[in-house]
């Protein structure tokens, strides 16, 4: 796959999160305190989703697919970043490089596509409960799913062959935690009009028709809401999307504030806490959001440790 690589360029140095010495042991916990819980949690999210009988619905189907991205997104980010906290010098093969761009950009653009899914199911389950079974079926929810991995795979190997055709000189200090498409556009010394334009052209398409999906559902999904005479009705209505609009406002947040506005506007520190935001604390608060915010969740939680529990005891 990096056989393309024509560079005088064969390892990157990241700058990493920040330079000052004295930050970088508190910075290793505090990340290394975020892995162990995004881990945790998206484990245990898939693990109680796949052995709890009530929670194999559409719904939770989606979201032990989104929580199984979370979970491969922080394992291509956080250790090599934790081992950058701990060294002095912060290296990185070029086919490592490239390798985690592309698994990157892959789980990246996948979370955009699953959580408009999601939103999809909600507006199904809301404002057409009696077919709701019919149209979510399980072979039209596993197309779903992996329509969402098709459309992340191409989009990410597109990016990935054309990022191999980009020359690297001598500059090779890529000024971030991890290896993302501004930084390394920003060292290459040949012409990156086309990868700019490939990777203006595949944000769009993976945060605008993601984010337009997502509100046109809740618009429909609202108009239902308002429309349930119940004060009850309205919020258990309400409660089932709750958790899924606190997910989508984190992550498509920061990574709008990443990707879709100009680079002379902000800064590349600016785009590094931004982007800490979408690619290591969204998965840690995902199974956080939909554990602590749903009662199924937390029923099936309930039920799952005391079968643990009874089992321990026989």
């Amino acid at each position: 796959m990096f056989q393309g690589n024509l560079s005088g360029v064969t390892e990157f140095n990241l700058a990493g999160l920040t330079d000052k010495p004295g930050l970088q042991l508190p910075l290793f916990l505090l990340f290394l305190g975020i892995n162990v819980v995004t881990v945790v949690g998206n484990l245990s999210m898939i693990t109680l989703i796949l052995f709890s009988s009530q929670l194999h619905t559409p719904m939770y189907y989606f979201l032990s697919s989104l929580s199984f991205i979370d979970l491969c997104q922080s394992i291509v980010i956080i250790p090599k970043m934790l081992v950058n906290f701990v060294t002095v010098k912060n290296i990185i093969s070029y086919a490592e490089c490239m390798t985690q761009f592309c698994f990157f950009a892959t789980f990246t653009i996948a979370e955009c596509h699953m959580l408009a899914v999601m939103a999809y199911d909600r507006y199904v389950a809301i404002c057409n409960p009696l077919l709701y079974n019919a149209v979510m079926s399980f072979q039209v929810c596993s197309w779903m799913i992996f329509g969402a991995y098709v459309m992340a795979f191409v989009g990410a190997t597109t990016q990935t062959v054309f990022m191999l055709k980009v020359h690297f000189c001598k500059a090779n200090v890529i000024n971030d935690y991890f290896c993302d498409l501004s930084p390394l556009l920003e060292i290459s010394c040949s012409d990156t009009f086309i990868n700019e334009v490939l990777a203006l052209c595949f944000s769009v398409f993976n945060i605008f028709i993601p984010t337009l999906t997502i509100l046109s559902s809740y618009i429909f999904i609202i108009a239902s809401i308002l429309r349930i005479k119940s004060t009850e009705g309205r919020s258990k209505a309400f409660s089932t999307c709750s958790s899924h609009i606190s997910a989508v406002a984190i992550f498509f947040g920061s990574l709008a504030f990443m990707y879709l506005q100009p680079s002379s506007v902000s800064s590349m520190d600016q785009r590094k806490v931004s982007s800490v935001f979408y690619t290591i604390v969204v998965p840690m608060l995902n199974p956080l959001i939909y554990s602590l915010r749903n009662k199924d969740v937390k029923v099936a939680l309930n039920k799952f440790l005391e079968r643990i529990f009874s089992c321990e005891q026989n």
